[in-house]
């Protein structure tokens, strides 16, 4: 538990889904505040168009007011869909690129205008581009358990992906539940099966549509995944899927991690104050469950 990694992805994948911008200042606010509370990974944003998704239209300044900020701890992340997103990604700061291939056609379709088989052929030869440079990188299959559009995905579809992956040297792999299918058995499955192709270092990304986010954590956690994408009070959802949910909240996990020891370096206040801040920005109440009820102190 001590060695498992939080990849706090609120920022991006909470925020990309709401209709009300949040001005810019106000981002950076709450992204210091992540960086401040021990969390090892901060995802700022994505490199999309800003007419595709509003939100994201100030990831470039984000990245060029944080990248450089005195005494920073926390690895600074951001999702590229593309050449020309990488290439800005690599002028303004990005320090962990994270790009994807769904093993949906459907939904990598309607996601990024591209199939599942070019979009794997573009990926990896970004990936392995970013890697030639010295920089960091994570890549995913999205829709890894399953499709709001095409309903099951089939396992070796996602190990397909993984094995070319891995063949490319590229072995920073997360499973993202796009549409919030998995369920704990075929999540153990799959991570199990990811990390018997080679040295990888598995990351899980797991969104709560249907309740059961948080045991999917535990069973990735036992299948040896070490790497988790979180958001800060459960914000989130992709805007691209079937059926838009929040993610597995921040504060949730890293008080489940308090509670048996793990990760207690990481302030669990700072992010229960940072997700009550944003759901008053928001006014509305989060999906997430310890920035309402509280941490217990024992």
């Amino acid at each position: 538990m001590t060695a498992i990694v939080i990849h706090e992805v609120g920022p991006r994948d909470g925020l990309q889904v709401e209709r009300q911008v949040v001005p810019t200042d106000v981002k950076e606010g709450w992204i210091r505040g992540l960086m401040a509370s021990g969390v090892d990974i901060v995802q700022v944003g994505s490199f999309v168009h800003p007419e595709k998704v509003p939100q994201m239209a100030d990831t470039d300044e984000l990245f060029r007011r944080l990248s450089g900020a005195p005494g920073k701890r926390a690895l600074l992340s951001g999702l590229v869909l593309n050449e020309k997103g990488l290439e800005r990604g690599a002028a303004c700061g990005v320090e962990l690129f994270c790009m994807g291939i769904s093993a949906s056609d459907t939904h990598s379709r309607k996601n990024t205008g591209m199939g599942s088989a070019e979009a794997q052929q573009r990926i990896i030869a970004m990936g392995r581009a970013a890697m030639d440079e010295g920089r960091k990188v994570q890549v995913s299959v999205q829709s890894a358990f399953g499709c709001g559009f095409e309903g099951r995905i089939p396992d070796e579809r996602v190990l397909d992906i993984v094995r070319a992956y891995v063949d490319a040297g590229l072995l920073n792999i997360s499973l993202a539940d796009t549409a919030g299918h998995a369920h704990p058995g075929q999540v153990k499955r799959l991570f199990e099966a990811i990390l018997a192709l080679g040295p990888v270092n598995a990351t899980a990304h797991f969104h709560d549509t249907y309740g059961l986010g948080m045991a999917n954590v535990y069973a990735a956690m036992e299948a040896g995944a070490t790497t988790f994408e979180t958001s800060f009070g459960g914000l989130g959802g992709c805007p691209f899927t079937k059926v838009a949910a929040g993610n597995v909240a921040t504060e949730d996990l890293v008080h489940g991690l308090h509670r048996v020891g793990g990760r207690p370096d990481i302030d669990v206040a700072a992010l229960i104050a940072i997700a009550k801040d944003v759901a008053a920005f928001f006014g509305r109440e989060l999906t997430g469950r310890v920035h309402r009820t509280g941490a217990l102190g024992y």
